[in-house]
């Protein structure tokens, strides 16, 4: 039965008992009234009795039948307020859903407004170099004449300056060392390109291309975002300006190449060397086309293509792509320029790097010939080209050739460190009297990476004492110039086995 039947039952008796009831109550009043006139016997007291307690049954029948009444009316309620309770739950959902929804496109307009703010932030930074560019060319147009003149002037100077710091890499007899120095590179800066002379005094043509002086400005904000590691800022910048200058100049314009150059090697030092490579390919074309296959920028763009190739270790390919790049600068700068000496120490280290020493003791001593007849024996480049020359023989197990090398260079610096000491001491910074001697600096990283070098040629040796003594040398080189003395009279008086 449902729960209605049984309410509906429950109404039938309830109505049932109270009739009951009024009937039994009439009888027991008649009964009673009876009682009255006629004299009371046994019966008709038993029947009163009877009838008074079929009046209990009725009065709690009836008392029952409402308590299941009120119990009904009870669960009516109860079951009301959950139907209740259920449309405030779906109502309560539907608003939840819809908060829901809300937050996601509040969610969404934040970050839109995160990323406009980010390029608000871009577009800040474009202007501030605007206003750099601005106020730079205004400074550029007062001295041009005098940085014209200075530049015909300057004898030996480099055709392409470094757009990033070169890599001044410490040579080391270990394996380690030796290893992670193979896969290292001079890199070139093709940003700069300047009239400059060759060996023979002639006037070498560019064609007529000059760097503009907002891409030198933006050369060095690059610079300075990268060294500080904001690349967030210096490839958007990047862009930004290579898009201006395709839309201003076309894809096919030197100064897109340059942009792309800067680019590319904004990459190499963040090591993605895919995205450089294609960069320079596509800077590499652009010059051919628009300068010529044997313009010194087309020159620089290769070299900077073979050192992405070396980082990768990728020799091989390398390779021919430097000797075009030495092929480009011995016909445009003559056999004996500076910059040809610094491409054959970069193809000499490409061949190292591929077992092939025949070539690479050519290459070295060729630049060594070079650097020393245009810029002097006691010039840096003179000493870091032995150091790689000795750095190839002590990978054939050549020791002697190696360690006469590194003597060299341990003389060239001990000369230099006496002309300096000379020099202080004739305007009076060394006083005999206080015995005060002032620091002479020379090329540190060159020196100590010899003196290290001659301490392990010589614990081969088993000239263990003199080894040690080299170390401390090495250890006071890059503070103390009598250090560099000291070094040079201890090996003078090394007798070696070799």
């Amino acid at each position: 039965m449902s729960q209605d039947d049984i309410l509906q039952s429950a109404k039938s008796v309830l109505q049932g008992l109270d009739a009951l009831k009024n009937e039994h109550g009439k009888i027991l009043e008649n009964i009673s009234f009876s009682t009255e006139i006629i004299s009371s016997t046994n019966k008709t007291e038993e029947k009163v009795d009877l009838l008074q307690k079929s009046m209990d049954m009725i009065d709690l029948g009836i008392d029952e039948a409402q308590v299941m009444m009120q119990l009904s009316n009870h669960l009516q309620n109860v079951e009301a307020e959950k139907q209740k309770l259920r449309t405030q739950v779906k109502r309560l959902c539907q608003e939840n859903a819809w908060l829901r929804d809300e937050l996601g496109s509040t969610q969404k307009k934040l970050h839109e407004c995160e990323q406009t703010n980010a390029c608000y932030s871009v577009e800040l930074e474009h202007l501030k170099f605007l206003k750099d560019v601005k106020l730079f060319d205004i400074e550029n147009d007062n001295s041009n004449r005098n940085l014209d003149s200075n530049n015909q002037q300057i004898n030996g100077q480099d055709l392409v300056n470094d757009l990033f710091p070169l890599d001044d890499n410490e040579q080391d007899i270990s394996s380690d060392n030796q290893q992670i120095y193979s896969k290292k590179f001079d890199s070139y800066n093709d940003l700069l390109i300047l009239p400059t002379q060759n060996t023979n005094g002639s006037f070498i043509s560019t064609t007529g291309y000059e760097i503009p002086a907002r891409l030198k400005t933006l050369h060095n904000l690059v610079i300075q975002y990268a060294s500080q590691g904001r690349y967030e800022v210096a490839v958007p910048l990047c862009r930004q300006a290579l898009e201006d200058l395709e839309r201003t100049s076309g894809h096919q314009h030197p100064d897109v190449a340059t942009m792309l150059n800067i680019l590319a090697l904004v990459y190499r030092d963040q090591s993605n060397y895919n995205e450089a490579i294609v960069l320079l390919n596509d800077a590499l074309s652009i010059r051919e086309k628009t300068l010529g296959s044997d313009h010194p920028a087309v020159a620089a763009t290769l070299n900077n293509l073979s050192v992405l190739y070396g980082k990768r270790n990728k020799f091989k390919e390398a390779e021919p792509l430097c000797k075009r790049a030495l092929e480009i600068r011995e016909k445009c700068l003559g056999l004996s320029h500076p910059d040809v000496a610094k491409q054959l120490n970069n193809l000499a280290l490409l061949c190292q790097n591929q077992g092939k020493y025949e070539d690479v003791e050519l290459y070295y001593k060729r630049a060594i010939d070079i650097y020393t007849k245009t810029l002097g024996s006691n010039d840096l480049n003179v000493d870091k080209t032995k150091n790689n020359l000795a750095s190839a023989y002590l990978k054939q197990q050549k020791y002697k050739e190696a360690e006469q090398l590194y003597k060299d260079v341990l003389t060239s610096a001990y000369e230099k460190t006496l002309q300096s000491s000379m020099q202080n001491s004739s305007i009076g910074n060394y006083n005999s009297q206080s015995s005060w001697y002032k620091p002479v600096h020379v090329d540190t990283p060159a020196v100590t990476t010899t003196l290290r070098n001659l301490s392990l040629l010589y614990r081969k040796q088993n000239q263990h004492d003199v080894a040690d003594r080299l170390d401390n040398c090495a250890l006071r080189a890059g503070k103390e110039a009598e250090a560099i003395v000291q070094a040079f009279h201890i090996v003078k008086q090394t007798n070696s086995s070799f």
